[in-house]
């Protein structure tokens, strides 16, 4: 089984006491590549620098809407100098939150960022990594504003219709270690939903560990279980879907 965690956040701290172990052990345990997308300057860096290091890992760079505090649109530039490296597959990851970002002028905030980083995107050519946290419909809506830009939803939290959409629009979807939760039907209906072809699997890495290793710190060696759960939904054996994701990433990065 060829597994593609498209995306880990492996310069988190959680990481720190071992993250040389864990990272040297993944092509043993079938994880061939790895996305490992920054949420600020710094851990957009870090990435950077971690993608140079494993040959199976890449990189992207970007800034997540719960790191704006302090940042400037002037920041960006630093950002597509980063993108300018062979490793980087992304811009990511970016997005918008309304669970974190409360207030109107914060929410406003982080939509521009969202909306020039989308058109970074397609400046480069590169694919976006989104965040979306109970901000579907300006989420969307911003998408819709970037017609040459392509990108992934990761952490699907789209309805089944609204999934539906971003995938006509020529999108793709991701999805973590919460499919394997009990109250995980909406994701269910969604992989349901959409063509295997537009589904890539993902940890969120050091977050979101499946059952039954929910709780524990997470990492690219449980995304087996992200894959199992999408072939249990389409009927289809636990290989097929890991082949098909593994393929959907690779043509959705670039990466050979």
């Amino acid at each position: 089984m060829r597994l593609f965690d498209t995306h880990a956040h492996y310069y988190d701290d959680a990481f720190d006491a071992d993250r040389d172990q864990v990272l040297s052990a993944l092509p043993s345990k079938g994880v061939e590549r790895v996305v490992c997308p920054g949420c600020d300057l710094a851990s957009s860096r870090q990435s950077l620098e971690l993608a140079e290091q494993y040959p199976f890992l890449y990189f992207a760079a970007g800034l997540h809407p719960e790191n704006l505090e302090g940042a400037s649109l002037g920041d960006l530039e630093e950002v597509k100098k980063m993108a300018a490296h062979p490793k980087c597959a992304a811009i990511g990851e970016i997005g918008l939150d309304y669970y974190w970002v409360k207030t109107p002028e914060a929410r406003a905030g982080s939509r521009d960022f969202f909306d020039a980083q989308l058109s970074l995107a397609e400046e480069l050519d590169l694919p976006a990594i989104v965040h979306d946290r109970d901000a579907h419909r300006d989420t969307v809506d911003i998408v819709r504003a970037h017609p040459r830009a392509r990108g992934v939803f990761h952490c699907c939290a789209l309805s089944a219709e609204d999934a539906r959409v971003v995938v006509n629009l020529g999108w793709h979807v991701s999805f973590t270690g919460n499919v394997t939760f009990k109250n995980a039907r909406r994701a269910l209906e969604v992989i349901a939903a959409v063509p295997l072809e537009r589904i890539m699997v993902e940890t969120d890495a050091p977050y979101m560990a499946p059952e039954p290793f929910r709780g524990k710190r997470c990492d690219s060696g449980y995304v087996y279980r992200v894959a199992e759960t999408i072939a249990q939904v389409k009927g289809i054996p636990a290989e097929a879907a890991a082949e098909a994701t593994f393929q959907n990433g690779l043509r959705f990065f670039g990466i050979p």
